[in-house]
C-alpha cells in the first residue's frame, strides 16, 4: 500500500481549548449575564474557546477567542471583560505568547494589559507580567485521539507485544493507532487501545503513575508537544521511529497534530466476502479476510442521512460512468456522497443517481439496482473500535468515586467495551444501562445497587417524571433470587438504532399489580438486546428493544449465551416489546 498524506485541514473542534487559571478554574462565559468568570472546575461547553489566529510568528500570535455560541471575549476600556461582538477591527484581539513551561499569556492589543484572574473574576488591569497572568491551555478535543507527525508523515502506533510505541503508520486504520488522552492534575497520560500507558522509560506499563505523566505544549491548529517537565521531549527516534524521550529533537520532530480518532469499518457482501480495493481504484468483493485495503473510513454528519467512505488509498468511493463505483473521489465531490439506509444491522447505500450499490456477478461494486435486495445489503463491522467513549452535551459518561451511578457530566470517561455479535449487533459489556440521558451503572460482575434502581434490580422500565426519565418495574413476578440483597449476574446492552427514543410505561414505581399485591419491588434477571445498529451515532440512539424473561432458544452470539454462564433467567412468558417514545435531541452522544 502506498504511503499517503492522510491528514487534512483541521476540523473546528481541533482548534478549541479550555483555559485554566493559576487557581485551577476555567475561563467561562455566562451568556445570559454577558459576563466572563473563572469559577468552573471542569471543561464544558461554556469553558470551550475557539482560537482564531490572524497572525502567527514564532512564539506569539494575534488571536481572538470565540465561544461556542459565536460571540467573542472582549476587553473594555476600564479593564472589564464581556462576551459579545467586536465593534472595531482590533476590539477583542489579544497577543498570545507561548511560554516554555507550556503556559499562555493573553495581552489586550488595545490597552496592553494582560488577562488575569483572582480565582473568580476575570479582568485586564496590569501591564506587568506575573504568575497571575498565566493560563494553561487544555485541548477540548474528544479524548479518543490519534497523533500525527507532520515531519515523518506517519501516525503513532502502539505495539503491545513489544511494549513500545512507533511512529510508522501511514494510515490510522488500526485500533493500535488510537489513544486515550487523560488529563489529571495538570498533566496528561497517554493510554493505548489495549489499556497500557506510555512511560518516561519509553515503554508501556499497565498502570498510570508519575512516570506516565507528561506536560503538554499547545499551539493553535491542533499542534501539541509532550515533555517530562525536566527538559526531555517526546519525539520519534532512530530508524524505526521509536516514540521516546530525548533532548535533541530536529526540525520540529517533537510536534504532533492532535486529531480525533476516526471511525473505520469493514463491509461484507452476501457471499461473506469483504469489499476491497484492487488495482489501485477498483472496488470488488473478493477477499475472505480483512486486509488494510478492506477498511474504509466512515465519515458522516448527524444532520444529514448521507455518508462518505474513504479507502486506504486516501480517496473516496465515487460513482462514475456506466454506474461503476471506484475509489478515486475527492472530499467535496458530489458523487462521493451516498445515502445510507439501515436494515437490521446491515446497510444499503444509494448513489446520487438514485440507484443502489450492489455486487454483480464478477464481484465488482456497481450502482445498478432500482430496488434493493440481498445483493445490495452489506454487513458492517467496526474495525478500530474495541470500546466506546461517550460524550454528551454536559460531559463524558463515567463513574465517580462516591458511588456506582454512571453520570453523563464527568470530566473523564469510562470505557464501554464492545462485544461484537452477528448481523451487526454489538453488546455493551456488563455494567451499564442506557435510558434517555442517564446511564444506570452496574458493577463489572453485574451486581446492582438497589437504592439506585428502586431496589428492583432487574424489573426496570422507563417512567416519565417531568423532564427526567427514570426506570421502574412493570408487571413484576416473584423470583427467589431477586429477594436476595446481593445477587451477581452479567448483563449486556446491545446496540442501537437510528432514531432518538426512550422507554415509556404508564405504571409508576412501586405500584401494586396482580402479581405483586404488596407493592414491594421484586427482581428478576433481564437480557436487553437492541436489534439495530447506526454507526453515525452509535450509542446515541435507542430504537427498539425487547426484554426476555427467559433466554431465546439460541442466542445470536454463542459466546454470550446465558446458558453457558449458568444463569437462571426465570419467568415463563415470551418476549414482551417495550413502548418506544421519540424524544429527538435529548439523547445525543459523541463517541470514540
Amino acid at each position: 500500500m502506498e504511503e499517503v498524506e492522510w491528514t487534512g485541514r483541521p476540523k473546528p473542534e481541533e482548534l478549541r481549548v479550555g483555559l485554566i487559571s493559576w487557581a485551577g478554574s476555567y475561563l467561562t462565559f455566562e451568556a445570559y449575564k454577558n459576563t466572563v468568570t473563572a469559577t468552573a472546575k471542569g471543561l464544558g461547553r461554556k469553558q470551550t474557546w475557539e482560537i482564531l489566529v490572524s497572525n502567527e510568528h514564532d512564539a506569539q500570535a494575534v488571536v481572538r477567542l470565540r465561544g461556542l455560541q459565536g460571540l467573542y471575549l472582549l476587553c473594555e476600556a476600564d479593564g472589564s471583560l464581556c462576551y459579545g461582538r467586536p465593534r472595531t477591527s482590533h476590539h477583542g484581539c489579544f497577543l498570545l505568547r507561548f511560554h516554555r513551561n507550556g503556559k499562555w499569556t493573553l495581552q489586550c492589543i488595545i490597552s496592553g494589559r494582560y488577562l488575569e484572574s483572582d480565582g473568580e473574576d476575570v479582568f485586564c488591569n496590569s501591564r506587568v507580567l506575573s504568575a497571575y497572568h498565566m493560563w494553561t491551555p487544555r485541548p477540548a478535543l474528544h479524548v479518543h485521539v490519534i497523533l500525527y507527525s507532520p515531519v515523518n508523515h506517519c501516525y503513532a502506533r502502539a505495539d503491545p507485544t513489544m511494549g513500545r510505541v512507533w511512529v510508522d503508520a501511514p494510515v490510522p486504520c488500526l485500533e493500535e493507532c488510537g489513544f486515550l488522552l487523560h488529563f489529571q492534575d495538570g498533566c496528561y497520560h497517554l493510554e493505548t487501545s489495549a489499556h497500557f500507558f506510555l512511560s518516561h522509560l519509553d515503554r508501556l506499563v499497565p498502570q498510570p503513575s508519575t512516570q506516565t505523566a507528561f506536560h503538554m505544549q499547545v499551539r493553535p491548529g491542533g499542534l501539541v508537544a509532550l515533555s517530562d517537565g525536566e527538559g526531555g521531549m517526546l519525539y520519534p527516534q532512530g530508524t524505526r521511529l521509536l516514540l521516546g524521550l530525548g533532548s535533541k529533537p530536529h526540525r520540529g520532530e517533537e510536534w504532533f497534530i492532535l486529531q480525533r480518532c476516526p471511525t473505520w469499518v469493514s463491509l461484507r457482501s452476501k457471499t461473506r466476502k469483504f469489499l476491497s480495493i484492487i488495482y489501485d481504484v477498483e472496488v470488488c468483493a473478493a477477499s475472505e479476510h480483512i486486509t488494510p485495503m478492506s477498511l474504509f473510513q466512515f465519515e458522516c454528519d448527524d444532520e444529514s442521512p448521507t455518508l462518505q467512505l474513504r479507502a486506504a488509498n486516501g480517496c473516496y468511493l465515487a460513482q462514475r460512468r456506466h454506474r461503476t463505483v471506484v475509489a478515486n473521489g475527492h472530499p467535496m465531490e458530489a458523487d462521493t456522497f451516498f445515502r445510507v439506509h439501515w436494515n437490521c444491522g446491515r446497510i444499503i447505500l444509494q448513489s446520487p443517481n438514485g440507484r443502489f450499490l450492489g455486487i454483480i456477478d464478477n464481484g465488482l461494486l456497481m450502482a445498478n439496482a432500482t430496488i434493493p435486495g440481498p445483493n445490495e445489503e452489506f454487513g458492517i463491522r467496526l474495525a478500530n473500535r474495541p470500546f466506546l467513549v461517550l460524550r454528551g452535551r454536559y460531559g463524558y459518561v463515567g463513574t465517580s468515586s462516591e458511588h456506582d451511578l454512571m453520570k453523563c457530566n464527568m470530566d473523564q470517561p469510562d470505557c464501554i467495551h464492545l462485544l461484537p455479535c452477528r448481523q451487526g449487533i454489538y453488546h455493551f459489556q456488563g455494567w451499564s444501562l442506557l435510558v434517555n440521558n442517564i446511564l444506570r451503572h452496574l458493577s463489572s460482575l453485574g451486581k446492582i445497587c438497589s437504592q439506585l434502581l428502586y431496589r428492583a434490580s432487574w424489573e426496570q422500565l422507563a417512567h416519565g417524571a417531568g423532564t427526567q426519565w427514570l426506570l421502574h418495574a412493570i408487571r413484576p413476578k416473584r423470583h427467589p433470587v431477586g429477594r436476595q440483597r446481593r445477587d451477581y449476574q452479567r448483563v449486556y446492552l446491545g446496540v442501537l438504532g437510528q432514531w432518538d427514543a426512550t422507554y415509556g410505561n404508564p405504571n409508576p414505581p412501586g405500584e401494586t399489580t396482580a402479581q405483586n399485591t404488596t407493592g414491594t419491588s421484586e427482581s428478576r434477571s433481564l437480557r436487553i438486546s437492541v436489534i439495530q445498529l447506526s454507526l453515525p451515532s452509535l450509542a446515541k440512539h435507542l430504537f427498539r428493544a425487547t426484554i426476555h424473561k427467559r433466554p431465546p432458544p439460541r442466542p445470536l452470539c454463542a459466546s454470550d449465551s446465558v446458558q453457558n454462564r449458568g444463569l437462571d433467567m426465570g419467568g415463563d412468558q415470551g418476549p414482551r416489546p417495550l413502548q418506544v417514545l421519540s424524544r429527538r435531541g435529548e439523547t445525543k452522544w459523541e463517541l470514540k
